[in-house]
């Protein structure tokens, strides 16, 4: 494979012209990106199903979507925190160390994921009353968060394998079983939420199966697509992958001090960053809620619109974690900076052609989440205000890829924190009074500029790059025509 041999380039410590470079960054940004879109895409359909049991439906789920990111997002740090290791051992040609940290990756993750469900079964109940939803979405909410954080193990699961591969260098299989389990909630929805009914395919006409469990059948099939997703992912990261398969030696999954201590010091940034940020993201949806089922709605479908958007910059992110992280294993500091610098001008050019496609298709995307036209109106209304933001949203996202690729994930958690927290909550209380649901999302743009230009400062600084190569580190630079 091509990637495969440009990715030996830095292990090998050999030049790389800025042809490759590029090359490589789209290389593996682009299964990166179907594996995003593919998980956008699980959200954006089952929003749509449950859409079309109407406004009180859509309103149970977008009550209770923020607190699911908390969730998911913790399950992502953990991880992350083992993930970033792994790129580090690989690009430092140490195969042995990086499959002891996926051994040891299992049994941690697995044992977080199962504390965070029992947490997520625990506040399930009040949980959306918590949230300020209206007596007539509580019971639908409740049962959305029950059914997800029973799967949570699932998706830890899914995330770590994931995370693993696409680090070790292997992009496209995250992307096909991502994909697969796209596949997998479209059928099992089918199946779940609505009723037993009659299809008319080409002329053939069939009876079709269906629970008619309504929104607790969105979460459902959701669950499923995420066990079968998982037993694939992980079956091709533990035991067909030639760097990372556990069937080359036998030894110990007891988690060791050294590797578990590294993925806290990793990891625990990441984690209360994606707290800090879904915690905002939970207060903004009560900052909205007072505003009507029409407002929540509208805010829940501009926001899993939103995301498709941000598909391309999370793609390249996801590239430029690994690429920086295996040349930092392979001590090469001119070319970690020209992955980071080069890794965001591709983002910025990417997701500006995104934000311009937003602007213009937006009403052909709500057309389809929703058959209500007042949530159409207010929903391509944000969403036209946002498409202003990504250019600088991009800078933010890819540079905390580069950042994570480092190990170096304190400082921008922080500013994600005070970014969201001092400018985006902030202005989005004073301005919605005033101006509604136009004023949340004009806060939210002028936020993610903000933060797009704080993370620019910060990578062109380079005070990452020493700290993820001291110099008392031998460095191996690669070797020259």
């Amino acid at each position: 494979m091509k990637d495969e041999q440009l990715l030996e380039l830095i292990r090998t410590h050999q030049p790389l012209s800025i042809r490759q470079e590029i090359e490589l960054i789209i290389r593996l940004s682009l299964p990166s990106m179907l594996a995003q879109l593919s998980t956008i895409m699980m959200f954006y359909i089952d929003a749509s199903m449950v859409g079309s049991l109407g406004a009180k439906a859509s309103a149970s789920v977008a009550l209770v979507t923020s607190t699911l990111w908390v969730f998911g997002g913790l399950t992502a740090a953990v991880a992350m925190g083992f993930a970033v290791q792994v790129a580090h051992f690989v690009g430092a040609s140490d195969e042995y160390s990086a499959r002891k940290v996926l051994r040891q990756a299992y049994v941690c993750a697995t044992l977080c994921a199962l504390i965070l469900s029992s947490i997520g079964v625990f506040i399930s109940n009040p949980l959306p009353h918590w949230l300020g939803g209206a007596p007539e979405i509580c019971e639908d909410g409740s049962k959305y968060f029950l059914i997800f954080a029973i799967s949570l193990p699932f998706m830890q699961l899914n995330f770590l394998s994931g995370a693993m591969l696409r680090c070790s260098g292997n992009m496209k299989i995250p992307s096909l079983v991502n994909i697969l389990m796209c596949i997998f909630d479209v059928f099992f929805n089918f199946i779940f939420i609505f009723d037993s009914h009659e299809v008319n395919l080409l002329g053939f006409k069939f009876s079709v199966f269906g629970a008619n469990l309504g929104v607790a059948g969105a979460a459902l099939g959701t669950a499923c697509a995420f066990i079968l997703s998982s037993a694939i992912m992980t079956f091709f990261a533990a035991i067909k992958s030639p760097k990372l398969s556990l069937l080359k030696e036998k030894e110990s999954f007891k988690p060791q001090k050294e590797i578990v201590v590294k993925a806290i010091k990793i990891g625990v940034p990441i984690a209360l960053q994606h707290l800090a940020i879904s915690l905002a993201q939970i207060i903004s949806t009560m900052i909205v809620a007072p505003l009507g089922i029409i407002a929540l709605s509208a805010h829940s479908f501009a926001i899993t619109v939103e995301s498709i958007c941000y598909m391309p910059g999370n793609g390249i992110s996801e590239a430029a974690t690994t690429l920086v992280g295996q040349s930092i294993g392979a001590k090469r500091p001119k070319l970690t900076f020209a992955f980071a610098k080069i890794s965001v001008a591709v983002g910025v050019f990417v997701m500006s052609i995104a934000g311009i496609l937003m602007y213009v298709f937006a009403p052909e995307l709500l057309s389809i989440m929703t058959p209500v036209k007042e949530i159409q109106d207010l929903a391509v209304g944000i969403l036209r205000i946002e498409a202003f933001a990504e250019p600088l949203c991009a800078v933010a996202i890819v540079s905390y890829g580069v950042f994570v690729g480092a190990g170096d994930t304190f400082a921008p958690s922080l500013m994600n924190f005070f970014s969201m927290w001092g400018v985006r909550l902030t202005s989005a209380y004073l301005m919605a009074p005033h101006f509604g649901l136009y004023g949340v999302w004009i806060a939210m743009c002028g936020e993610l500029c903000f933060r797009g230009l704080i993370f620019l400062i910060r990578l062109l600084k380079g005070s990452w790059l020493k700290k993820a190569l001291p110099k008392k580190m031998e460095i191996k630079e690669e070797v020259t025509a």
